[in-house]
């Protein structure tokens, strides 16, 4: 009787942390920042991933509460360290940007969750993964191509320019102006202005 009874709560639970979030989806669309952020709050708070994420946007942006960058962070951990993609994405970007450089455990974090991103189908962090091992102190070139393709083949041209670049230059990759010319095309059809120019050069 004492598990049914916790197992109803978790479901209760649960079930209040989904209705608040959508409520403050709602909210948000509507303009109505202060109620949404407080929904999400609520939701947060009950330990709701999706709304943990949300409230950190809400810091992020200043959306219904004052911007606060350390306060985004704090929820946008708590939902990464629940395996939410977005978020993972999101804060190892706060600690790659927002964190002195040579505190090497948050650094390694920081790639962790976006590895964890990345192959989830984040495709921002799979771009971001695919130039920060391509520029990093010691390029590893290859693993930055991987990433850089699977940006690239979600659909975002800047990726797609960045593999362009790896072929035209032999970066991961043997030197294959043909390929290179290819992916320039494609990134250039999306709108990049950098491929635009590379194959005028």
């Amino acid at each position: 009787l004492e598990e049914a009874a916790f197992q109803l709560q978790q479901i209760f639970r649960i079930d209040i942390s989904i209705a608040l979030n959508i409520l403050g989806i709602e909210s948000m669309r509507a303009g109505h920042y202060r109620i949404a952020y407080t929904c999400f709050k609520l939701a947060a708070d009950r330990g709701y991933s999706k709304a943990q994420f949300n409230v950190g946007l809400c810091y992020e942006h200043g959306r219904g509460t004052e911007k606060d960058l350390e306060k985004a962070a704090f929820y946008y951990y708590h939902a990464a360290s629940s395996c939410h993609p977005m978020a993972q994405y999101r804060y190892a970007r706060y600690l790659l940007h927002h964190r002195p450089e040579n505190e090497w455990d948050r650094h390694q974090k920081a790639v962790t969750f976006l590895e964890e991103a990345a192959m989830a189908g984040v495709t921002e962090a799979q771009a971001y993964l695919g130039v920060f091992y391509m520029r990093g102190l010691q390029p590893k070139e290859k693993r930055g191509l991987k990433y850089l393709l699977l940006a690239a083949k979600n659909g975002d041209a800047q990726s797609r320019y960045h593999v362009g670049v790896c072929y035209e230059k032999g970066l991961g990759v043997q030197q294959n102006v043909a390929e290179a010319m290819r992916h320039y095309r494609q990134s250039a059809a999306a709108g990049n202005r950098n491929a635009q120019e590379r194959l005028r050069v």
